[in-house]
């Protein structure tokens, strides 16, 4: 099936075609890790692992390679490693900065597992590459792209024709819209930095210019070269990082490697909102995956709303969205419970392949439940990383309710002769207010658990 794309780089929808059908390589830019990933940082993972999802599927799970990598180069991981070694933590500066990184990368995938989101092939850390930076760094000062200044190396905007281009800017127009750092080493403005010098108290490498450390686009530029190569299909991250870091990677890896093309696809997210307003601590409603987790939202359920919404669109995460995502989950649950999964159906492979519309996609996997075809349902929501088992244990009801179901059509039946309809109404009542949906035809009485439901209400009541 052909698999169409929005590419930023053209402003078109685009069928892609991968530069080898038995290595399709994808890099999306990841964390930072200096503490929890917030929400919206779970909006970008959570799109491209649906793509690689599909990818995966088209080509072959083994034909597919998907590098993101953590940024473990930071002035806030320093700050809190510095502080714990003021505290008297044990260790030297550098081995608690790596203790910092190796717990924020622990919490990151247990939130991002949680969320159902498959682990990339490679997660490079950006520590591990720094000799493949210098060396990038050097051969951009060869070929008369960077320059060397007072300790630090700088990228030269002017020597790159295509500057901008990406972001569809231009450079009049970045300078006036981006708060560029002033400094009087540089030739202009809109040069960024490559290396800069670190303290004696600061994490720092050996390098021809004097200890220091990689500025943040060098970093992904080089992982995304040591693993991919000088040329590969995708490039993805939230649309935050257009400018700078996305057009700098460009113009770095395109001259340090005029060989290649860099990324031929570059694909970003919108951004998210919360109640239909920009996430912020100011406003009191910014919170972390795990802050949502915690509070007894189901990963799956967070999936499955950030995924209702085109990736190209701003998501509005809401709480109605998340209970209405909980109730149509456990629905699912109940049609799909002990089925094997059959074909992954056309509909949604479709829909995905369409720009990667998972709207589309959750908008076939209500037809097929409609329609009762739960062997395609658990086939097509497995592509789109729901109704797994490993997502599955929030959605265990933990109870029979058959006898419940059969009490109230017994209850019906009573009624229809009787006209007294006091206790189906008593018994419905009851149902709902533990969290179940009641149905009822002239097949019989269903009861499926809905948002909230709570067995323990039941039994409460029950008694």
């Amino acid at each position: 099936m052909d698999i169409f794309l929005t590419n930023t780089r053209t402003r078109r929808k685009e069928r892609f075609t991968p530069l080898d059908d038995r290595n399709v390589r994808m890099y999306v830019c990841g964390p930072t890790v200096y503490d929890r990933a917030h929400l919206g940082n779970a909006r970008p993972v959570l799109v491209f692992d649906t793509l690689y999802r599909l990818l995966r599927h088209v080509y072959g799970a083994d034909h597919v390679t998907y590098v993101r990598n953590f940024t473990d180069v930071d002035d806030k991981i320093n700050a809190t490693a510095l502080q714990r070694k003021a505290d008297g933590a044990e260790g030297t500066l550098e081995e608690l900065v790596r203790a910092r990184s190796d717990e924020t990368i622990d919490w990151y995938h247990q939130d991002m597992d949680a969320l159902g989101a498959l682990r990339p092939d490679h997660e490079p850390r950006a520590t591990a590459y720094i000799g493949e930076m210098i060396a990038m760094i050097a051969d951009l000062v060869a070929r008369g792209h960077a320059y060397a200044a007072e300790g630090h190396v700088l990228f030269s905007v002017d020597s790159f024709a295509g500057y901008g281009a990406l972001s569809g800017r231009s450079v009049e127009d970045m300078i006036a819209g981006a708060r560029v750092e002033v400094a009087p080493y540089k030739r202009n403005p809109m040069d960024f930095v490559l290396w800069k010098p670190s303290s004696e108290e600061l994490p720092g490498w050996d390098s021809p210019w004097g200890r220091g450390r990689p500025g943040w686009h060098i970093e992904c530029s080089a992982m995304a070269h040591a693993l991919l190569g000088d040329s590969f299909d995708i490039h993805g991250g939230g649309n935050d990082l257009m400018f700078p870091h996305h057009e700098n990677e460009v113009a770095q890896s395109c001259c340090a490697h005029p060989e290649g093309g860099f990324a031929r696809v570059w694909m970003h997210n919108e951004m998210l909102q919360v109640e239909g307003k920009k996430m912020s601590k100011s406003l009191g409603n910014f919170f972390t995956v795990r802050d949502l987790l915690d509070q007894g939202i189901p990963g799956e359920v967070i999936r499955f709303v950030m995924l209702s919404t085109h990736y190209r669109k701003p998501m509005d995460w809401t709480a109605e969205k998340a209970r209405e995502a909980e109730a149509t989950l456990r629905k699912w649950r109940a049609l799909t419970a002990g089925v094997t999964p059959g074909p992954v159906p056309e509909s949604v492979v479709a829909a995905l392949a369409d720009d990667l519309n998972t709207a589309g996609a959750l908008a076939a996997l209500h037809r097929l439940a409609t329609e009762g075809d739960a062997a395609g349902l658990k086939a097509g929501a497995g592509l789109m990383g729901l109704l797994e088992a490993a997502l599955g244990a929030w959605a265990e009801v933990g109870i029979d309710l058959a006898p419940f179901a059969q009490a109230l059509a017994a209850a019906r039946d009573s009624a229809m002769q009787s006209k007294d309809f006091s206790e189906v109404d008593r018994l419905k009542a009851r149902f709902l207010a533990a969290g179940l949906e009641v149905r009822m035809s002239k097949q019989g009485v269903e009861l499926l658990p809905g948002a909230g439901f709570d067995p323990a209400r039941l039994m409460e009541d029950a008694s």
